[in-house]
């Protein structure tokens, strides 16, 4: 089961799944890892389990950037992700938010939104991570996606919308949408767009994601918005709505 002290935090972060899982993670193979050595960009590599077969692209990528506070508190959490939601054909690789300052209100900081004295931004370290990967696995360049939710969901925006981004799909869950610390949509067209958002939400308004669809729709992205009951938080069926918006992304990856 998950650790009913992280299930306490979530709970109260609005971010996690009501049912608890069996703990059948516990032989998921897990590298605690740091990019270049630097301390600050900490992140958790996630598979592959010793069973599952190499596809003959590679592996998939699943960068999850967790909402809430982004801690690695989620950790459990993201390994039920992996084994339930993304399968053996993905590597999971789970980011750890820094804290730049005390007081700090941005859990995921972008370029467009910064915080003081920061020495990188989330989209550096996605892409540090991603590129670190690479190097030591068979990974798959058109299956590297993205999950966020609730709290890094403007970061994945930012990341997606990189000129030269190594991300071809985003999963963005249950998030607000800004697009003035965006800037151009351009490089949105031709990429993959999976909302997920529940127009009970009084945390994060539904209507952001019907507004980011039609602006994704109109710079040429890819893009759906997936509804589901229950207000902000994993509600309802969790892993089979993760493993159902994979499956959406490799799909629009199928149709270019």
């Amino acid at each position: 089961m998950i650790p009913l002290p992280l299930v306490l935090t979530l709970v109260l972060q609005g971010t996690t799944p009501k049912a608890e899982q069996d703990d059948d993670t516990k032989d998921l193979p897990v590298q605690d890892l740091r990019c270049g050595k630097n301390e600050k960009q900490r992140y958790f590599l996630i598979g592959p389990r010793k069973e599952a077969k190499t596809p003959k692209d590679g592996f998939g990528l699943l960068v999850v950037m967790p909402g809430g506070d982004g801690s690695a508190e989620f950790h459990p959490f993201v390994k039920n992700i992996a084994l339930h939601g993304a399968g053996d054909s993905f590597l999971t690789a789970q980011l750890v938010s820094v804290k730049w300052k005390p007081d700090q209100t941005i859990i995921w900081p972008t370029k467009g939104n910064p915080v003081p004295k920061m020495e990188f931004t989330t989209e550096e370290f996605a892409e540090a991570v991603i590129a670190e990967g690479r190097k030591t696995q068979k990974i798959d360049p058109e299956r590297i996606y993205t999950l966020s939710w609730s709290s890094s969901g403007p970061a994945a925006y930012a990341i997606s919308l990189r000129e030269k981004t190594p991300v071809r799909g985003s999963f963005i869950a249950m998030s607000v949408f800004h697009p003035n610390e965006l800037g151009s949509l351009k490089s949105a067209a031709g990429r993959a767009y999976y909302l997920l958002h529940s127009p009970e939400d009084k945390t994060c308004p539904f209507r952001d994601s019907e507004e980011a669809l039609k602006a994704l729709e109109k710079a040429g992205a890819k893009a759906t918005l997936e509804k589901y009951e229950g207000g902000h938080g994993w509600n309802g069926p969790v892993f089979p709505m993760i493993k159902k918006g994979l499956a959406w992304l490799d799909e629009s990856r199928k149709k270019k």
